[in-house]
């Protein structure tokens, strides 16, 4: 395998060096993720730009015997009074997908559900081009209820995902271990997330989706250096902050190699996968980047600081009993 080693496999590269810095910049980033989200909490009410599918609204779908001007159709519903909306195209370039929240405010279900109709009737009204008639494919309604059921299901499975890995890995592994791929997983997620928070952009259920994603990658790539770690540790006769510097070098072309190959099936997925998955795809690009950079700069590091530095004795298999010795012939 050596034509495909980005790194020669003995390099010696001292990543252990910057572990104190890289730490402190990874802490930084946490920090301005959290206080982004924190900010707009107050100043909005959300700490992300809420798509649909956690407040609520209308989502209409029409297809157009022509290509339509997007920036035209945006000007028409506003026209319409109905302010604020999302349009995107998608497809082959005809359909077009259209997002709106209606003032339903303290309004009962007889009341928002006739809002809603009058909206879908405000907006085909708007769109109708004498010369390329449009045609409704789709509307759907999401209730605010549904979107906090929504939220707090995503909540719940991020939730249940960190205390599975927490758990396989401390069985896998070492208890140290699985802190410091916890954390560092962690990181990753609210960085991501904090990414959002600061740009503004949507967030919806496929950016969950990306977040989920995001937390599978770093794990992943996580546990291959804290194997490669183990094994130098039962094997190698050196200081344990040479032996992390030297895992973390033996897998860097691993590392590398399936970063670059996702990064460029997530730009893909960006660039031509449509309106619909670029929150997805976007929240898995910085995902991939920070889960690589983490698990170099922050996981391997984690294991040489503090409470959670590790020794040889935490890893080298345990001694069995005087008495089942004793059995052996």
């Amino acid at each position: 395998m050596k034509p495909f080693n980005v790194f020669p496999y003995g390099s010696r590269i001292p990543f252990m060096r910057m572990g104190g810095v890289s730490i402190l910049v990874s802490v930084l980033l946490v920090l301005v993720s959290l206080g982004a989200m924190a900010l707009n909490t107050v100043r909005d009410g959300a700490p992300f730009n809420f798509a649909l599918d956690f407040t609520g609204g209308m989502v209409s779908e029409i297809r157009f015997e022509r290509p339509v001007d997007v920036d035209d159709v945006r000007a028409r519903l506003e026209q319409a009074g109905l302010e604020g909306a999302q349009v995107q195209t998608f497809g082959s370039g005809n359909d077009l997908l259209i997002r709106l929240r209606p003032d339903t405010g303290q309004a009962s279900g007889a009341e928002q559900s006739d809002i809603n109709d009058r909206t879908a009737r405000q907006v085909t009204e708007a769109l109708a081009y004498p010369d390329n008639p449009g045609r409704v494919m789709r509307t759907e309604f999401v209730g605010p209820q549904v979107g906090r059921e929504l939220a707090l299901n995503g909540m719940w499975a991020l939730i249940f995902v960190v205390v599975g890995f927490l758990i396989y890995i401390s069985l896998r592994f070492e208890r140290k271990f699985a802190i410091a791929a916890v954390l560092t997983s962690l990181h990753d997620v609210i960085v991501v997330a904090g990414w959002f928070a600061i740009t503004g952009h949507e967030f919806d259920l496929t950016v969950l989706a990306g977040l989920l994603s995001v937390l599978g990658f770093s794990i992943n790539d996580t546990i291959v250096v804290f194997d490669r770690i183990r094994e130098n540790f039962r094997g190698m006769r050196a200081s344990p902050t040479e032996i992390i510097n030297a895992s973390i070098n033996q897998t860097l072309s691993r590392t590398v190699i399936t970063s670059v190959v996702s990064l460029l099936t997530m730009l893909a997925l960006y660039f031509y996968g449509g309106g619909s998955l670029a929150g997805m795809a976007e929240a898995m690009i910085m995902g991939v980047i920070f889960g690589t950079l983490s698990s170099i700069f922050v996981a391997a590091p984690l294991l040489d600081r503090g409470a959670l530095r590790v020794t040889k004795q935490d890893l080298m298999p345990k001694a069995r009993d005087e008495a089942e010795l004793a059995r052996r012939p």
